[in-house]
């Protein structure tokens, strides 16, 4: 069993996106940015760091998982279980 792992943006870059789309898919990355940054300050403040590094962590680490996660509906980004 080879399986290929294709990270779901090459494959929708690939088959095309209508702009529709792309545009649903921006605006509702920049809401969650907006909702991660606060959070990202807050986990780096609890943890002993710098606002700074929350900051630069939860930007680097967005960046990374929207372009190598594996699925349409996969959601990444600084979370907390309460």
């Amino acid at each position: 069993m080879n399986k290929e792992f294709i990270p779901k943006l090459f494959s929708l870059l690939r088959e095309g996106i209508s702009r529709e789309v792309l545009t649903k898919y921006m605006l509702s990355g920049l809401i969650v940015g907006i909702v991660v940054l606060p959070l990202s300050i807050a986990f780096a403040i609890a943890s002993g760091v710098s606002p700074e590094k929350g900051i630069i962590t939860a930007i680097i680490a967005g960046i990374v998982i929207s372009a190598f996660g594996g699925s349409r509906v996969q959601i990444g980004g600084t979370t907390g279980a309460y």
